[in-house]
């Protein structure tokens, strides 16, 4: 279903693609504040979006990046987007305090276990251009464009965790995320909030026991040096929604919407086999250092997880109401149907 409505989707932006190339754009720059720094995938998937929007726009629009720290902390990054002083943002798992909806990212055991299959589903007509979820950033004055998995999130700590029990009292970081600490909590773990740039030395001194990051994090940012195991259970995926400020995407003319569509729908395929591989690359990277011990669960294990993290799935119903529930049920719905 979801290849059959991308084949249709294709063939009607090629036949945009004819008119939006023709048309000339005014002179313009956007700002694209990132939650991560060079290197990463968000940085990836923007450089490429600043390139696509060089191209299809004869030089017309420029994208500038601001890498993490640039703009200051994660929520000056949403504020600056909500305000406008930017045009374009990612939000991730922060961004729970400014779009409450969003922290359906931060369910675990909802998604499939592929992918490919997640980030088709998370970027389908039936999802991403749903009432729920465009009112649920638009309420709050962004405009959610697309949706960017980046890796399934890995668990690291200084002990081996294969069960619920092993994770009692750990002190784990997670972000700011009501939904998060309660999921966390679930596992029997103590959940801690630090700023990410000062997560290295909270690791460092035992601050924080715990962390969750996909992959490519782990390694850029040397977490594993001071953490003894990477522990994959597949629970969650970690992911972004590339944004905009509402009333700068409202002022665009409908040609250079058009044009931001086509881009969009261009990156969904690059993108995911970019994350997947930096993620590889900097799992050998991290390998190759021979300090840190992998940890796979295996389908039992996870599923022992999955049970304490469903009732989860009522708080944040309870949390964010009638729109999350509905937001929530259609994902299920679509998860099942590409199960």
């Amino acid at each position: 279903m979801l290849w059959q409505k991308g084949f249709c989707a294709a063939v009607a932006l090629g036949l945009v693609t004819a008119g939006t190339q023709a048309a000339a754009f005014e002179s313009q720059t956007w700002r694209f504040g990132l939650e991560e720094i060079e290197g990463s995938v968000q940085y990836e998937y923007a450089a490429r979006f600043a390139e696509l929007m060089d191209e299809k726009t004869d030089g017309a629009v420029s994208v500038e990046l601001y890498p993490y720290g640039q703009l200051g902390g994660l929520t000056d990054i949403y504020d600056a987007a909500q305000s406008g002083a930017i045009q374009l943002a990612f939000g991730s798992g922060f961004l729970g305090g400014t779009v409450p909806e969003s922290q359906i990212f931060s369910l675990n055991f909802v998604l499939t276990d592929d992918e490919w299959t997640n980030t088709q589903i998370l970027n389908s007509d039936e999802f991403l251009l749903s009432d729920d979820f465009q009112e649920a950033f638009r309420n709050r004055d962004l405009h959610p464009i697309a949706v960017v998995p980046e890796g399934w999130q890995v668990w690291s700590a200084n002990q081996e965790i294969r069960t619920p029990e092993d994770m009692s009292g750990l002190a784990i970081r997670t972000m700011d995320n009501r939904l998060l600490r309660e999921t966390y909590q679930a596992y029997g773990a103590d959940p801690v909030t630090v700023e990410y740039g000062e997560l290295y030395s909270a690791l460092q001194l035992g601050q924080a026991e715990g962390n969750i990051q996909p992959v490519f994090a782990h390694e850029e940012m040397a977490f594993y040096e001071v953490q003894d195991y990477l522990i994959f259970a597949n629970h969650a995926q970690f992911i972004a929604t590339f944004m905009g400020n509402r009333d700068w995407w409202d002022g665009l003319d409908d040609d250079l919407k058009d044009v931001v569509h086509e881009a969009r729908q261009e990156l969904v395929e690059y993108i995911h086999d970019k994350q997947q591989q930096l993620n590889t690359d900097r799992l050998e990277t991290i390998k190759d250092e021979g300090s840190t011990e992998i940890v796979e669960l295996s389908d039992e294990e996870r599923q022992a997880f999955a049970e304490k993290a469903e009732p989860v799935r009522d708080v944040f119903v309870d949390m964010v109401g009638e729109r999350g529930e509905r937001m929530l049920e259609n994902l299920l719905n679509l998860v099942e149907e590409h199960r």
